[in-house]
């Protein structure tokens, strides 16, 4: 997701803060008087309104039976609002006008940093330490927690769901059929891409098939590994740096530009959308692409589900190694719900987030709804129609709980793929000026790679600009 920021959106969000501080009485189911602070005796009120981009029912309809559900299993009165676009502006515009929620999804740990810094987000250190839920390491491992954590050590979050990460995606049956093995170094990589463009791997006599596609920039990580480039922003002796405006990836730009040229890539990558990506994978045009890991699984699932005697056979592969041979890959930043500090209903939220990673709440996330998305008769669950289209996500596709174990399989390739994630991937950083950032990298490094622009020339002005924007130190 990309993500505006800026001084004046900080200001405002800062000056509103301060505002709804001294409006509010703070928040938090306390039982208390609105005035004098006595006690009215009263148990705290358990309703929740709730901002989300991923969690809820598929559709408005559902969202109130998610709703109902979340009641049933909790007590807890929960209204979920999901807009349809512009999540992130949503999200900005609640925090800056201080319009109170009781708990928000977020997916940006640069946004918590600045959230957290503006005072925005309620401390929830001591209650997750608290929490026989939350500090259980078998629900969440301990060193997890680091990725939420802030300077000082306090925790501002708790985790929505297990988070993968992205990987090169490859046609298995297409290299057991052209005699090709798993490539390893970004020599193999591009032998076996020449391979997928030259040799007929669908067998339907035509010339019609390419190596490799991706969505823009989305996702190289997989390539830029060979030269030993992470995405986004690195520090180095305390500078901000961007490995790819570095001198270093003008040979891998010049990779990509080659692939181009010999009609390897293909030539509608820097326009595509995930989903035009995807659909050459799955009708046989394109041999390898770069996507999340679940995505290994439904790639599997959905050409099962059109034809049962397919051979199409989608797996996961590593990045290519580097020199060192160390292998780089994309960790996703996780998705997590704050709970901000004008919140009317901070208990009622944090027996929420308990129960979102509990074996009731991760059913609910995963499968749905009892009796519209599976039903449940002597321990066995059985996915209606509704269910199986809305393929076990409902905001939580995969967890951290151990102890919590799905009734069915996982789909064919995902273990594997995680399996690689949990060994080589780590989380990318991303500084408050990376949105702009990332505009200057995906412009000069598109035209480089499809050829427009020499490497050379494409780096040299990418830097520049970069530089102008006081967006990297060196």
């Amino acid at each position: 997701m990309k993500r505006k920021s800026g001084i004046l959106m900080a200001t405002l969000l800062a000056g509103s803060l301060l505002v709804s501080a001294c409006s509010s009485s703070g928040g938090g189911d306390t039982g208390k008087a609105a005035e004098g602070g006595a006690d009215t005796g009263k148990q705290p009120e358990m309703k929740l309104r709730i901002l989300s981009a991923n969690v809820g029912g598929k559709t408005p309809d559902e969202m109130k039976q998610f709703e109902a559900e979340i009641k049933r299993l909790t007590g807890i009165d929960v209204t979920i609002e999901k807009p349809a676009s512009d999540y992130d502006q949503k999200v900005l515009t609640v925090l800056g006008s201080g319009e109170k929620y009781d708990l928000i999804e977020l997916s940006d740990l640069g946004k918590l940093d600045q959230f957290v810094g503006q005072g925005a987000v309620t401390d929830l250190s001591d209650f997750v330490k608290g929490s026989s839920t939350l500090s259980d390491p078998k629900v969440i491992p301990t060193a997890e927690w680091d990725q939420l954590k802030d300077k000082d050590g306090k925790i501002h979050a708790v985790f929505t769901k297990f988070q993968g990460g992205t990987m090169p995606i490859v046609r298995k049956d297409w290299l057991d059929k052209l005699h090709l093995q798993e490539p390893k170094t970004l020599d193999e990589y591009y032998q076996v891409l020449k391979a997928f463009k030259e040799q007929d791997p669908d067998g339907n006599g035509k010339n019609d098939t390419y190596g490799l596609s991706t969505s823009g920039l989305y996702d190289i990580q997989g390539f830029m590994s060979a030269a030993g480039l992470k995405y986004r922003y690195v520090m180095k002796d305390g500078k901000r740096t961007i490995p790819y405006a570095s001198d270093e990836a003008i040979p891998m730009y010049e990779w990509f530009a080659k692939l181009v040229k010999e009609g390897i890539m293909d030539p509608n990558f820097v326009t595509n959308d995930t989903g035009k990506m995807r659909n050459l994978f799955l009708t046989d045009r394109v041999g390898m692409v770069t996507y999340w890991d679940a995505w290994v699984g439904m790639f599997n699932n959905l050409r099962k589900e059109q034809d049962p005697n397919t051979t199409f056979q989608a797996e996961a592969i590593a990045s290519a190694a580097g020199p060192d041979g160390n292998i780089l890959m994309r960790r996703g930043d996780p998705d997590f719900w704050i709970v901000p500090q004008n919140a009317p209903h901070v208990e009622a939220a944090e027996k929420f987030l308990e129960f979102w990673n509990s074996k009731d709440g991760i059913t609910l996330g995963s499968l749905g709804i009892k009796d519209v998305d599976y039903t449940e008769s002597g321990g066995q669950y059985t996915l209606t129609a509704e269910g199986k289209e809305h393929n076990m996500d409902h905001g939580v596709p995969f967890w951290y709980n151990e102890n919590v174990k799905s009734p069915f399989d996982k789909l064919p390739g995902v273990e594997a793929a995680q399996e690689l994630v949990k060994q080589h991937a780590t989380l990318e950083l991303a500084l408050p000026g990376w949105p702009d950032a990332e505009k200057i990298v995906q412009n000069y490094a598109l035209k480089a790679m499809s050829g427009e622009m020499p490497a050379a020339d494409a780096v040299k002005k990418m830097r520049e600009e970069l530089k102008s924007a006081n967006l990297i130190d060196e």
